[in-house]
């Protein structure tokens, strides 16, 4: 019997144009009756609704940071941050998608660019999200009133419909990446927004944020948070933990222990405690480690998914198409894009995807190439 993976290359147009009725005055008129109530009819467009297997319209891209922070910082230097713009942000828009300005189908990301003592205003909205600091330090997002500090590796999330504003302390700039689910819930009309506070609600500047002071204490739940939550109620998941965590996995590897993914190849997830899923319903997030000359098996995805290049060099191949990877790159996968990982030095990836969707609807799939998995 032949595999779905085998033939997924093959289209629909010798079967199609084996079934389409002869062209004569009736049929045309039939179409121009179907056009006057707003009909289509399937046997014209089942090659583009029901392909033989994905056929995104995104596209493999690669954005290189040395670009993007340049382009922050004169966005700096020329646009304000406040009521109405609300963020300096400029998001990814992937060359596929027709001038939309989003990644992949599902997920949105940004370079975001606070200057020197600048405040973003608080507020809210229904869209997830979250940030990641591949550089810098200084800045301090302020979530449902609670400081939490940003600084170099930590990843911070912000869930939907919670306030949230940024203050930067220092005298110098600061840039990192928001991941948010705004093509999903845009396409599915289920955005809401309101605006907050023109400051933010708390200029403190602790260390640790209450929610980490409650909640980050391995293996230990409060019993005041005894319910489980949609989201993680964790504001920050701090680089040094993550850092740990993939130097003890490569560790156990070395003493010859079932502890990576593959064969030097370290990784974790980041996890709601409440529940042990993913941190928010609709974003999954990761982090992966490769030792020096490791490369991933080629391999296919549902669902798409973006990385960034945290540490280290290497090189990406989407598609067949190898580019190179320094420090603040960032790649995204669309869904079913072959995909591999090469490592040149040690290579430390931040990833989130819309595996959390993928999932929950039971259309996620993954095909590893050169296997039968």
């Amino acid at each position: 019997m032949t595999s779905v993976f085998e033939n997924e290359d093959l289209d629909h147009d010798s079967v199609e144009n084996s079934m389409q009725p002869a062209d004569s005055p009736e049929l045309r008129a039939l179409y121009e009756g179907f056009d006057a109530e707003h009909l289509m009819p399937l046997w014209t467009q089942i090659d583009d609704l029901m392909p033989m297997s994905p056929k995104p319209k995104a596209v493999p891209h690669v954005w290189k940071w040395s670009t993007l922070n340049a382009l922050a910082r004169q966005s700096g230097d020329l646009v304000p941050v406040g009521r109405g713009g609300e963020r300096r942000a400029i998001g990814l828009a992937n060359p596929g998608l027709g001038g939309r300005p989003y990644v992949s189908p599902t997920m949105w990301a940004a370079i975001q660019y606070l200057g020197p003592k600048e405040t973003a205003p608080e507020h809210r909205h229904s869209q997830n999200a979250f940030r990641f600091v591949v550089e810098g330090q200084g800045v301090w997002t302020v979530v449902n009133g609670d400081p939490v500090r940003m600084s170099r590796g930590d990843f911070l999330l912000t869930p939907g419909w919670n306030f949230h504003g940024h203050h930067n302390e220092t005298d110098e700039p600061m840039a990192w990446i928001d991941g948010l689910d705004i093509p999903f819930s845009y396409q599915n009309d289920v955005g809401f927004f309101e605006f907050g506070s023109d400051r933010v609600t708390d200029y403190a500047t602790p260390n640790y944020s209450r929610s980490e002071r409650l909640w980050c204490h391995p293996g230990l739940r409060p019993l005041s948070g005894i319910q489980n939550t949609v989201s993680s109620p964790i504001g920050a998941y701090r680089w040094e933990f993550t850092d740990r965590a993939l130097t003890e996995q490569l560790l156990l590897e070395d003493e010859g222990q079932p502890a990576t993914v593959e064969q030097g190849h370290a990784a974790i997830r980041y996890v709601n405690p409440t529940t042990g899923g993913d941190v928010m319903p609709t974003i999954r997030a990761e982090f992966h480690r490769l030792r020096p000359g490791t490369a991933t098996p080629a391999r296919r995805e549902v669902g798409s998914c973006v990385f960034q290049v945290f540490e280290g060099t290497g090189a990406v191949i989407l598609a067949g198409q190898e580019t190179r990877l320094e420090v603040g790159d960032l790649f995204v996968v669309p869904s079913w894009v072959p995909w591999s990982v090469q490592a040149e030095s040690q290579l430390d990836l931040f990833r989130f995807s819309d595996a959390p969707i993928m999932e929950r609807l039971h259309f996620d799939r993954t095909h590893i190439e050169g296997t039968d998995r």
